[in-house]
């Protein structure tokens, strides 16, 4: 088991920046890759991000890519996001999740809510124009 909490998330203005953390803790020793996702209200669960176990190698949604960057330090069982150039679009709530893979990352579906094992509960992020 692993269990995942997001914080970070709050009330930023259009233009703002913000910085997400998701902290893992319980069988944090094994393979897994990182993602984020968010859900704004009426609409599904969208993919922002992912990443690999070693951190060497990150996925993005086509469309975030450039103003949100992944990272994650296995040392402290955090993976974060900072969140640039933030747009009222963005105000959503913000979902962290753990992975199981084996082998290559490449072969992980990474955009896929069917990857991941185990969720946060999420942290609200509201953009304020």
């Amino acid at each position: 088991q692993v269990q995942l909490v997001e914080s970070g998330g709050g009330l930023v203005q259009a233009g703002g920046s913000l910085r997400l953390s998701c902290k893992a803790s319980g069988r944090t020793s094994s393979r897994y890759a990182m993602g984020w996702f968010r859900q704004a209200p009426g609409k599904e669960r969208e993919f922002i991000a992912a990443i690999s176990w070693g951190g060497g190698t990150t996925s993005y949604a086509d469309s975030l890519k450039g103003r949100f960057t992944i990272s994650r330090d296995n040392a402290q069982s955090t993976v974060n996001l900072q969140m640039n150039s933030l747009k009222p679009e963005d105000t959503a709530v913000y979902y962290c999740a753990a992975g199981y893979y084996s082998g290559s990352y490449s072969n992980f579906r990474a955009s896929s809510n069917q990857s991941y094992n185990y969720w946060g509960q999420g942290t609200q992020v509201t953009v304020s124009s």
